[in-house]
């Protein structure tokens, strides 16, 4: 559970490898700001 484990957050940080631990951005579900006016 070091730098050289390929499946720990250290160590994909140390390789600069992304997975399940180390996404490449953070999931966001809601990113557009929402409109008002279609509710209206």
């Amino acid at each position: 559970m070091g730098k050289g484990d390929k499946k720990s957050k250290r160590g994909k940080l140390w390789r600069g490898t992304h997975g399940v631990t180390r996404p490449k951005k953070k999931s966001t579900t809601n990113t557009k700001p929402a409109d008002d006016k279609s509710e209206s």
